[in-house]
C-alpha cells in the first residue's frame, strides 16, 4: 500500500510543484510610514552583532542576509522553504491525522464498553427466562461454605 502511495505521489509531484496556492503567495507587504518615535526607539538597526570576527579572523556568515526568510533547513532560500514547507506539512499531517486515528482505535480503556454491552445482555437473557435481573444476594447462598464454630 505503501508503494502505491508513493507511485502516485511520484507521479503527480511535478504539478504540485508547479503549482501556486494563490497569486500572492510571493508577495511580502512592507509598511511604507516612517516609524513612530515609540516604534522608532525599540527598532533593530541591523541584524549583524558589533564583534563580526572571530578571533581567527573569519567572518561570520549570516544566512539572513542572502535569505532574509530563512528557516534554518537549507542555506539555498528555494530548498530552504520547500523543506519548511514539507516538514510542517508532514509533521501536522502525521499528529494530527495518524495521532488522533491511533488514539481512536485504541482499545476501550477500562472496558467499559464492553461491561455495558455485558450487562444489556445478561438482562436480556434473564427476563427472557423469567428470573428477577437483580436478586438480594449478590452470590448463591447454597454455594457459600462458611467455617465451622470451631474454626473461627
Amino acid at each position: 500500500m505503501a508503494s502505491r502511495m508513493a507511485s502516485r505521489l511520484t507521479r503527480i509531484w511535478p504539478s504540485l510543484c508547479r503549482m501556486r496556492l494563490s497569486p500572492m503567495y510571493g508577495a511580502r507587504f512592507v509598511s511604507q510610514s516612517s516609524p513612530s518615535s515609540a516604534a522608532g526607539a525599540t527598532a533593530v538597526t541591523g541584524m549583524q552583532p558589533a564583534h563580526g570576527k572571530d578571533s581567527h579572523g573569519h567572518a561570520e556568515v549570516n544566512p539572513y542576509e542572502e535569505n532574509p526568510d530563512y528557516h534554518g533547513f537549507s542555506t539555498d532560500a528555494t530548498a530552504d522553504a520547500w523543506n519548511m514547507k514539507l516538514a510542517f506539512f508532514f509533521s501536522v499531517s502525521v499528529a494530527l491525522v495518524i495521532g488522533s486515528t491511533f488514539v481512536h482505535y485504541l482499545p476501550d480503556r477500562g472496558l467499559r464498553q464492553w461491561s455495558r454491552r455485558e450487562a444489556e445482555r445478561l438482562v436480556k437473557q434473564r427476563e427472557a427466562e423469567g428470573v428477577p435481573v437483580m436478586t438480594e444476594n449478590y452470590y448463591d447462598p447454597s454455594k457459600i461454605v462458611l467455617p465451622s464454630a470451631g474454626e473461627e
